[in-house]
Order: structure tokens, then sequence, then C-alpha cells
């Protein structure tokens, strides 16, 4: 009987101080001494990137009454930052591993700082539309080089506080977007400029910081395309479903409380401060950056099994805010929600941050983040002209029962999926 076996999640976290094989050292890879302050000065741009992310999520009300236009409107103009971000991924996990990390992060930023002004100066439906797609763009790139940046700059020891670090980064510059704009657009003039002016300083103090981050170009040749949809290498794909079984669920559900939250507020419950919706983004975030720190030292089958129930709960507390018309079960929803997205996504940065060879990092964490936004696109756009055909209760009800479905498969899938590669092989 063959004593071969493949590397199963707990493996995984037993073997962590574990040396990698040569065949998988970085080759873009800096000095694992570098000082720990870089390794958290470098998920900065993560950061930066995704304040611009949703930090257009409590303006949506005042767009819509300016501009004119639908939920079912307003959720496409949401989801072409999806189509944006997925388009991304297809290049700049493959880019960033051959060219570097530095030649992709730069033009992100650039976009970036570009769809600011957009934002700032937007009159129609068709510029909204055109900033959502370059702030797509740029969020592709940061998801796959920057966060494999942290990566790189922590070096080999360092790989747990990399995963951590680069997916915190993430939730809570998502989480800030929407609370600098909430409490920025309320208390100052221009309450749809003001945010985007903070957040293109933002934006340059980012560029600063790839320009000195220490990273070099890989040594590796090229191969295979340059456009494509990422992947892992072979042995890897059980690690890879395993995160997306949980994280595609979870951003799902924080898709929805971003897209349609503050609809859900103004419509339904009849709170219409664009403080409120913002803080409610944010406490979202914090939730998905708390409980990351809290469960960071757990068994990685456990963060993710978790994630899974918190997704679930978290459903089921928006179908009973939404009938019960109550302002504290969508706000525990959001929260759930949160943690839900942050537990998959921690669980599956962690797995592939162990598992893949860096030179395939990049296009690794690209991979997780593709299956994880296709339905967080698709779904919410869905729901938003479901709600303006069969009301907004339904819609809302309707969704949540198909996300809960979701992550009840994805925690099964968890389970299974680790007893099956704990097997002999």
């Amino acid at each position: 009987m063959s004593e071969s076996r493949t590397m199963s999640a707990e493996a995984v976290d037993e073997q962590q101080g574990a040396a990698a094989p040569v065949a998988h050292e970085q080759p873009e890879r800096t000095a694992a001494r570098t000082p720990t302050w870089w390794v958290w000065l470098a998920a900065w741009p993560v950061t930066a990137v995704f304040v611009l992310s949703n930090a257009a999520t409590p303006l949506y009300v005042l767009w819509q009454r300016d501009i004119g236009f639908s939920k079912g409107t307003l959720t496409v103009v949401f989801a072409l930052y999806i189509v944006g971000l997925l388009g991304s991924l297809l290049v700049s996990g493959v880019v960033s591993d051959r060219l570097g990390r530095k030649p992709v992060l730069l033009p992100a930023l650039a976009l970036g700082l570009a769809a600011c002004v957009i934002f700032a100066t937007a009159t129609t439906v068709a510029a909204l539309i055109v900033a959502r797609l370059f702030t797509g763009i740029a969020v592709g790139a940061v998801v796959s080089a920057g966060m494999a940046a942290v990566t790189d700059v922590a070096g080999p020891e360092r790989k747990r506080l990399a995963a951590l670090l680069a997916s915190c980064a993430m939730v809570f510059g998502a989480g800030l977007g929407p609370l600098l704009a909430g409490l920025l657009s309320e208390t100052l003039p221009a309450p749809t400029v003001t945010v985007f002016v903070v957040e293109a300083v933002l934006l340059a103090t980012a560029v600063l910081a790839v320009l000195r981050m220490p990273v070099r170009r890989p040594a590796a040749p090229a191969k295979g395309a340059w456009v494509r949809v990422p992947g892992v290498p072979q042995g890897n794909g059980i690690h890879l479903t395993l995160g997306i079984a949980v994280f595609a669920p979870g951003i799902t559900a924080t898709s929805f409380v971003l897209s349609l939250g503050p609809t859900l507020l103004t419509e339904l419950l009849g709170t219409t401060s664009r403080i409120v919706s913002g803080a409610m983004a944010f406490a979202m975030f914090i939730a998905a950056t708390g409980v990351q720190f809290a469960v960071q030292k757990l068994r990685r089958r456990t963060i993710l099994t978790a994630g899974a129930i918190s997704t679930t709960f978290s459903m089921a507390a928006l179908i009973a805010a939404v009938h019960a018309s109550s302002v504290p079960l969508l706000v525990a929803s959001a929260l759930l929600a949160g943690a839900g997205q942050g537990m998959g996504q921690l669980g599956g940065l962690s797995l592939l941050n162990s598992t893949v060879p860096p030179q395939r990092l990049a296009e690794a964490n690209a991979a997780l983040n593709v299956g994880g936004y296709i339905p967080a696109g698709l779904l919410p756009v869905s729901t938003g002209y479901l709600m303006d055909a069969v009301g907004l209760p339904t819609g809302a009800t309707i969704f949540g029962t198909v996300l809960m479905g979701l992550a009840v498969v994805g925690g099964l899938v968890v389970l299974a999926g680790h007893r099956r590669v704990s097997e002999p092989a």
C-alpha cells in the first residue's frame, strides 16, 4: 500500500514551522529579516485601495436622488466593480508573479487616483460605471499582487502573519471607506466630493510605500499564457476549493450589505442618515478584522467551519430583519456577514500561503478571489432587479434563503473535504 498522503488542511498547520523545499523558495524574496514594521507597511496599499472600493456606498442614495436611477441600476453600477475586478484577476496575478509586484501595484494605484477624480465629478450613471470599473481593476491588482507582496516582505518564517495582515488590511480598508464617506458627507460641504479628495491623499501615500517596498523582480522565466483564468499548482486544488466554499458565501453576504444595505435602511427601516449606513458597513468589516485576530491560532478547518456557520446565521438575521423592520437585526446580520467573510478569507489565504510555491502565490490569490467575487457580483445584482419586481422584503428573503443554503453547503464541503484529503492517496 502506498504510504504517500495528500497534505490536509490540518497537516499544513502541524508543519507550519518546517522549512519549505528549495524549489518553492521565493524568486522575488527579500531577506527574511526584514523589520516587522515593513510587513505592516507593505499591507498599507491594500488598505488604501480597499478604502476606495466601498467609499461610494453611503453616497449612492445621493446620486440616485440627483441623477435618478432604480435599485436594479444601482446594483449594475455596483457589479461593474466586480467586472473590472474579475478582468484584472485574469491578468494581474500572472503578471505579478512574472514581472514583480511593483509593476502591477503602481498602475493599479494610478487607476485608483483616476477613479477618485471621476467619482468626485460624476453627474451621470456612465461616470459612476467608469469609476466603479477602474476601482474594480485596481482592487483586482491588490488582492493578487498586493497580498503576495506582503508575504514576500514577511519572508518564509512569517507566512501566517503575512496572511493575517493582508486579509485584515483588505477588510479594514473596505470598512473604513463607507465610514469616512458617511461622516464627511454629513458634516462637510460637497458630500460626494470630499471623501474622494481624502482617498486620493491615502492613495498617494500608498504609492510612496510601494516605491520603497523591499521586493525584487522574480528571476524565474515566464511560462504559459499571460492572460488566463488563474489557478493553483497541481495538488493545491483542494486547498483552493475549501477556501472558496466559505469565502464566496461570506463575501456575497457583505456585498449585499454594501450594495443594498443603505436602501434597506432608507426604504424599509426609515433610517436616512448616511453616517448610520456608513457606520453599519464599518462595523461589519471591523467584525471581519477582529474575528481574524481572535481565531488566527485555530486550525484552518475550524476557522473555515466557523465562517460558514456565521454566514448562515447572518442570512437568518437578514430575513428576520426585513420582516420585523428591525435595525438591530439588520446590524446583527451585517456583523455576522463580516465575521463569515473574515474567517473564510483568512482560512483560504492561510492555506494558499502555506502550500502554494511563492512564484505562483499571486495567481493563487487571484484564483481565490475569482471564486469569491463571481457570486458576490451575480447574486446582489439579481436581487436588486428582483426587489424592483416583487418588492424589497420578498427579494431580500429569497436572497437570504439562497445564500444560507450556499453557506451550509460550504460548511459541509469543508468537513467532507478535510476528511477526504486526510486519507491515504
